[in-house]
């Protein structure tokens, strides 16, 4: 006899595939999956090799969390094309999905690289690092723009680039080095969205790469003036020249209470 046609018990063919002999039942019951044969003295199901394919395809599509209406609806109509289609649509699916989980993965290894910063810290040094380039997507604000306005503008962006929640991205405003050089340290313009993963695509700004001031400010926004006013100190003593904009970034916003105790990054690129 074919060992592919040798019947199985339900116990037998639920632990070659790793499942409950009840999920079998079930199977049968609504008939999704139906035994090879009912054995006549005793009424219990059975299986053979034949049926493995099958059940390990139903198996896959739950897994991908089809619903049992779909892989019924396809069982019904079983062809190479249907197949097809109903795999490259959970195919994308699955994609969606990775890059979800890829852009958790780099938003909390920011998360991470931000508390090892906090506890390593000097608040005093300025020091010069070399960064990679960066896609942001930016809004434009004055000073005269209310809070209200700014949380509306990042929520349609977040929006614009379906971004599932707000910890799916980083944030931070960006002032021109001109306005500081002239002495405007609230000249702030542009509000940033850093999304992970976003590939390069028309409208977007690009943070440039190579080397950049890094420097921390802790503490109210309105001492951030004598803050600059170290940091130009510092690149006109090393014959630095800075360029573009200013990079603002929160820190540590889920670990303090106190607008004392809050850090912001300032990065600015030199030519």
């Amino acid at each position: 006899m074919d060992n592919k046609n040798k019947l199985l018990t339900i116990g037998q063919f639920a632990l070659l595939h790793g499942i409950n002999k009840k999920t079998l039942m079930w199977y049968d019951e609504i008939g999704l999956f139906k035994p090879a044969a009912i054995n006549p003295e005793n009424g219990y199901r059975c299986y053979n090799y034949h049926q493995s394919p099958i059940l390990e395809t139903i198996l896959l599509l739950r897994e991908l969390d089809v619903s049992i209406a779909e892989i019924q609806n396809f069982m019904k109509n079983r062809s190479a094309q249907n197949l097809k289609c109903l795999l490259e649509e959970k195919i994308a699916e699955l994609d969606l999905q990775l890059m979800h989980l890829q852009a958790v993965r780099k938003t909390l290894s920011n998360y991470k690289q931000n508390m090892s910063t906090l506890l390593t810290m000097d608040l005093s040094e300025i020091s010069i690092v070399e960064k990679e380039k960066r896609c942001l997507v930016t809004v434009d604000i004055d000073r005269d723009i209310t809070f209200e306005k700014e949380v509306e503008l990042i929520t349609a962006q977040t929006a614009k680039y379906h971004l599932g929640r707000l910890h799916d991205a980083s944030y931070g405003s960006m002032i021109p080095v001109s306005s500081l050089l002239s002495g405007n340290f609230d000249n702030y313009t542009k509000l940033f969205i850093e999304i992970p993963l976003l590939d390069h695509k028309s409208g977007l700004h690009i943070q440039p790469a190579g080397k950049y001031l890094k420097a921390f400010h802790k503490g109210s926004w309105d001492n951030l003036p004598k803050r600059y006013q170290e940091i130009l100190s510092y690149a006109h003593k090393h014959d630095l020249t800075l360029s573009g904009y200013s990079y603002e970034k929160g820190i540590n916003e889920i670990v303090v209470d106190q607008i004392e105790d809050y850090m912001i990054q300032i990065e600015i690129p030199i030519l």
